[in-house]
């Protein structure tokens, strides 16, 4: 299968990269954890003050804290540290430590998900139509359904705009108030 490459200079070994000059490498960055130890610390440093949902991003976060590791020492680490995986107000995953996966009421979590993200709730008949940022309506449904409120059939979520099927009309006017006043 000869002649699959193109007869110029850039099919040769290292054509398609410019030179790299010894002496112009950057320094390697000054690695923070050395020891595993100290590593896991970093680990349970970085879980516990941002949101990493990945081991992709926890390596990204790890790198940018001066400490490159493989994605089977990260795995390893994981698993040693106990690290579990939950999800935030809004759905998405989340690497916790040990016993301190958030406990969130789910009234807490429907009112800061709603007070964040949510502009405005309308009755119509027995339908309550909340409107919300654009991409957070399917975290103010998943809120609505983990509430268990007795006035609640159902939810339908899209992009921005989330259905609320409640029983009648006056429970979608109460539900549309309640929902209101958590919007602020």
């Amino acid at each position: 299968m000869l002649g699959w490459l193109p007869d110029d200079d850039a099919a040769k070994p290292g054509g398609y990269c410019s030179s790299v000059d010894p002496e112009a490498r950057p320094l390697a960055p000054l690695s923070i954890a050395t020891t595993k130890a100290e590593r896991q610390r970093l680990i349970a440093s970085v879980v516990s003050r941002r949101r990493i949902g990945s081991q992709l991003e926890l390596a990204e976060a790890l790198a940018k804290a001066g400490c490159s590791v493989t994605q089977a020492t990260i795995s390893r680490d994981i698993r040693e540290l106990r690290l579990e995986k939950t999800s935030d107000a809004l759905g998405r995953p989340r690497y916790v430590m040990p016993g301190r996966r958030p406990r969130h009421d789910p009234r807490e979590s429907l009112n800061g998900v709603l007070r964040q993200f949510g502009v405005r709730a309308t009755a119509a008949q027995n339908i309550v139509v909340v409107q919300s940022e654009l991409g957070t309506a399917p975290a103010i449904a998943r809120a609505l359904d983990r509430l268990e409120h007795p006035k609640i059939v159902g939810t339908l979520a899209g992009d921005d705009t989330c259905l609320v099927v409640t029983s009648g009309a006056g429970d979608a006017r109460a539900m549309a108030r309640e929902l209101t006043a958590a919007i602020g």
